[in-house]
């Protein structure tokens, strides 16, 4: 009986070796620190932008594992989002650039995910897009109706 659990015991010490080198050898996506919100996730927020104007976001991200990194793929929530990424490896320490379009013809609020499928430990990765598409008017700043008016007492 003591063989019997010394050799599980082996066995499963070996397992988790195994699996030890397996996680730190691998390729590891890592985003820019900027699209990390407070909670964690991957969030790109355009915050108000104007219907019609140009809806592309940029997720910067580095291989930082010991192997290449290779995105299988990038796969949107929606029509109205469409991602480009990297086709070719990306080398461990490398820096590309995942970059999603949002069609900004919509009005209202923004709140896309953006799955990103790999060979990285860390896969798949859930990124995110958020804000608002308004009117250009509802952009522009109020005029204030007293500057350059006329005073009552001027006349």
């Amino acid at each position: 009986m003591k063989h019997i659990t010394l050799f599980i015991a082996v066995l499963l010490a070996s397992a988790g070796l195994f699996a030890q080198d397996n996680d730190s050898e691998g390729s590891v996506m890592k985003f820019d620190k900027s699209l990390i919100n407070e909670n964690g996730q991957v969030v790109y927020d355009y915050g108000t932008i104007a219907q019609n104007s140009d809806g592309t976001s940029e997720f910067t991200f580095k291989n930082a594992g010991k192997e290449p990194l290779v995105l299988s793929r990038v796969r949107s929530s929606c029509g109205c989002t469409v991602p480009t990424w990297p086709r070719k490896p990306i080398m461990p320490g490398e820096e590309e650039v995942i970059k999603v379009k949002y069609d900004t013809r919509r009005m209202g609020r923004i709140y896309k995910s953006i799955s990103i499928y790999s060979n990285a430990n860390n896969s798949p990765i859930v990124a995110r897009i958020k804000g608002e598409v308004v009117k250009q008017q509802d952009l522009a700043p109020k005029k204030d109706s007293s500057v350059g008016a006329p005073s009552a007492g001027n006349n």
